[in-house]
């Protein structure tokens, strides 16, 4: 194989890297969030120190001599080239193969005729009876906690909805969309702000229609078409193809289609990178003119419709799942008594005081919802709140890590 010039320098694109143990080993696993190959890749851990030097600033060679010159530890160049070779291969690194495949996937995509469900058969039934049982089982379960009844539809309208799996969040998704329902019922757009979990675009856009196993649900495409036109068509489409595997739109197009009886609704499907931007520059997502002109084209394509706004997000990530200290009960007191002010502060549509209460602590209870929810408040304007729910999941199978999840309805 004739090598690029990027290849012989090698660089690594955006990747989900995590540690993995297989075999009582461990490795760092490489996953690409765009899938360009259906292939992942693992790296032994005493090799995974050569990653840090895959910036497409030495040749393998001088890779090779990093380690030794660090780690005092002599590493052959034919290793590090068999490394690369294997990202290579998978399409993970920045150089043309990757950049060919890139264009070959996005063409694929834009071509069918809609976004295939890709957690179908693993976080629900895709068979469209099953699911129906499904969901419908967790409406009984939280209507046997406290019978719920649709609230009004007003002018604005939103929610909160989680994305968590549905068997551990299934009752927590019932108890907001069933108090969602009269609204999505009568809608006629729906426009859903997710979290991108892999990404750290702004906004990410698609044309692609969204499939549920009741059916398709159409993307707005002329709504879509403004708000490109606003952030530049680059960057509105530069992570397009994570959409593809992006669980947190789907799982609530799923609830909104069962909870429309299966009749299919106009979407604006929205990928939200997350504020780390804000946290570490100084800035502040009240400031933004990016986020002021995105929002105010979806407030003037929303004028004469039947809107309803969707954030899609959970809240606290935490514990030894993710990078942190195994939790104890003081621990998680702290972090219930942190998500108890975010979702007052949400009830309160108050955007600003639920994005400083995140900024104060740095985001140390890793929210990964702060976008969308934050959007969501600023687009809706003036509202009231209603708390719709809540529930700590587990994370791991040694009681040491949570998700918490919650639900908030919205009206003014």
């Amino acid at each position: 194989m004739t090598q690029t010039l990027p290849t012989v320098y090698p660089k690594l694109r955006s990747l989900d890297i995590r540690p993995h143990q297989q075999n009582g080993r461990q490795y760092y696993l490489l996953r690409d969030p765009l899938q360009l190959s259906e292939n992942s890749i693992l790296v032994p851990q005493p090799l995974a120190a050569l990653l840090a030097w895959c910036d497409g600033s030495l040749t393998t060679k001088g890779m090779a001599h990093a380690f030794h010159a660090q780690y005092g530890f002599p590493l052959g160049v034919e290793m590090v080239e068999q490394l690369v070779d294997a990202l290579d291969e998978a399409f993970l690194l920045d150089n043309d193969r990757s950049s060919a495949a890139l264009a070959a996937a996005r063409e694929r995509f834009r071509a069918a005729p809609f976004r295939t469900p890709s957690v179908a058969g693993g976080s629900y039934p895709a068979d469209p009876e099953m699911l129906y049982a499904t969901l419908e089982r967790y409406r009984r379960q939280a209507n046997g906690k406290a019978p719920l009844s649709p609230l009004t539809a007003t002018p604005t309208f939103g929610l909160l909805s989680p994305h968590i799996d549905f068997p551990r969040g299934g009752v927590v998704y019932a108890q907001v969309w069933e108090r969602a329902a009269r609204a999505v019922q009568e809608a006629d757009l729906v426009i859903i702000f997710g979290t991108d979990h892999y990404g750290s675009d702004p906004f990410t856009l698609t044309r692609q229609n969204y499939a549920t196993p009741y059916g398709m649900l159409p993307t707005a495409t002329d709504i879509v078409d403004q708000v490109a036109a606003v952030l530049g068509e680059e960057a509105a489409y530069a992570g397009e193809l994570r959409h593809r595997g992006e669980h947190s739109l789907e799982l609530v197009a799923v609830w909104l289609h069962h909870l429309r009886d299966r009749r299919p609704v106009e979407l604006v499907p929205i990928l939200c990178g997350g504020f780390h931007r804000f946290y570490h520059n100084g800035g502040h997502p009240d400031r933004d003119e990016q986020i002021e002109q995105v929002l105010a084209t979806l407030r003037n394509a929303s004028v004469g419709r039947k809107v309803v706004v969707v954030a899609s997000g959970d809240l606290a990530h935490v514990g030894v799942a993710f990078g942190q200290e195994p939790l104890d009960d003081g621990t998680l007191a702290v972090v219930h008594a942190a998500d108890e002010q975010l979702i007052r502060q949400m009830a309160a549509g108050d955007p600003t005081g639920f994005y400083r209460s995140i900024h104060a602590i740095g985001d140390q209870h890793n929210v990964c919802g702060v976008a969308p929810i934050y959007l969501t408040l600023r687009l809706l304007g003036a509202v009231e709140g209603t708390p719709a729910g809540y529930a700590t999941c587990p994370a791991d199978n040694d009681n040491t890590s949570v998700v918490t999840v919650g639900g908030v309805i919205w009206q003014g």
